[in-house]
């Protein structure tokens, strides 16, 4: 009987150790009131827009040839509705996948678009507008209510693997619980 309590007790040690190890990989940010916790392997990055808070590089996933990006924006224009259907609207129309679900945490509001298909990546400087069929990718954008500071819009896009990857880490980042998001439509 002791020794079943000894090994009880050493995978109740080992999976508290582990669960402080996957705490330790992740780092506190706080972007403009945003406070976010992101895994260490995201690598921050030099913004391309003055519009953006933070960008950060997501490492493929296995199988991937390229990166995604999580870019970061406080205080744009538009409603909820008119920033997820412009998000969505950034992949072709044909084989286009889109879920949009809602959820709350610590009271806060939050939306979610899912989308997958070709994405019309950007192509050079915002200003030319410019952007390339890119097939195979996905969307996971994210619309944060925040009372008194307005809204907050995490977009992370890339290859779908790489994506659907990281999906759980940045629902964490600011406290999403996929299991208590409910589906809508716009």
């Amino acid at each position: 009987m002791k020794f079943r309590c000894l090994v009880c007790s050493v995978l109740l040690l080992s999976s508290v150790t582990a669960a402080l190890a996957d705490d330790a990989k992740l780092v506190d940010v706080d972007l403009e009131g945003l406070k976010l916790r992101l895994p260490e392997s995201w690598e921050k990055q030099e913004s391309s827009s003055r519009l953006r808070l933070a960008t950060y590089k997501i490492p493929a996933a296995e199988g991937d040839r390229e990166a995604g990006e999580l870019a970061v924006f406080g205080q744009m224009g538009g409603s909820v509705a008119d920033n997820l259907s412009r998000w969505i609207s950034q992949f072709s129309s044909e084989g286009r996948e889109s879920t949009l679900t809602m959820g709350e945490v610590e009271g806060r509001s939050y939306h979610m678009a899912n989308v997958t298909g070709t994405y019309q990546k950007p192509d050079g400087p915002p200003v030319l507008r410019k952007t390339v069929p890119t097939p195979g990718y996905a969307m996971l954008a994210v619309i944060i209510e925040v009372e008194g500071k307005g809204n907050y819009f995490l977009k992370l896009t890339g290859p779908k693997k790489t994506v659907e990857a990281q999906a759980e880490a940045l629902r964490k980042a600011f406290g999403g619980d996929a299991d208590k998001e409910e589906p809508y439509e716009i």
